[in-house]
């Protein structure tokens, strides 16, 4: 309930001049945000999460559903899903779903996992080496074409690309030969 109200009162922020209201969690006489959003009535509002109740409340407040790096795709294909079968129960048109992908493009698959795990080792330290190289694609691009066709396949019209080191080269590398392989869903959005 506090989070819905805060959203509220955000959207409400971008879009009026000034805001008076007396919520359950929150009080304004006269708010103002000084900047606006360029997007009219506010940006688009993204969602993740996990329980089944997060991805419903997405779809009822939200323009998009992005799952999260740190998850496997079979678990992402089966949020896709539950997002996919509250779209239909809403009938709701315009809503986008997408995925986070960590990826290592390296033509020495060993190399890709050993600096996949150093850095996610960090970002995840109580995950295991084998924990955290589940969700991620990674190796030469013909594992790298399998891995983000298989988020496409999971039903991703965005796939958000994350590198997580040697950031320019690999982009490069994937937009040169690894993106123009991708079909069918994997071209949407």
């Amino acid at each position: 309930a506090r989070f819905e109200e805060g959203l509220k009162v955000m959207e409400r922020l971008w879009s009026e001049p000034e805001v008076t209201l007396t919520g359950r969690f929150l009080q304004l006489e006269r708010a103002t945000m000084g900047l606006k959003p360029v997007q009219r009535p506010h940006p688009p509002i993204w969602f993740g999460g996990n329980h089944p109740d997060a991805l419903r409340r997405a779809v009822r407040l939200g323009q998009g559903f992005i799952g999260a790096g740190s998850q496997p795709t079979e678990r992402y294909a089966s949020q896709v899903a539950t997002v996919r079968a509250e779209l239909e129960a809403r009938h709701q048109e315009g809503f986008r779903i997408a995925k986070r992908v960590y990826l290592a493009l390296d033509d020495d698959a060993g190399r890709a996992r050993q600096r996949l795990t150093e850095v996610l080792g960090i970002i995840y330290p109580r995950l295991s080496a084998d924990e955290a190289l589940s969700f991620t694609v990674h190796g030469p691009p013909d594992a790298c074409v399998e891995g983000l066709q298989a988020v496409a396949d999971a039903g991703a019209e965005l796939i958000v690309l994350n590198p997580l080191f040697d950031e320019l080269e690999q982009m490069e590398r994937l937009a040169a030969e690894v993106l123009p392989r991708l079909t069918g869903a994997s071209r949407r959005g």
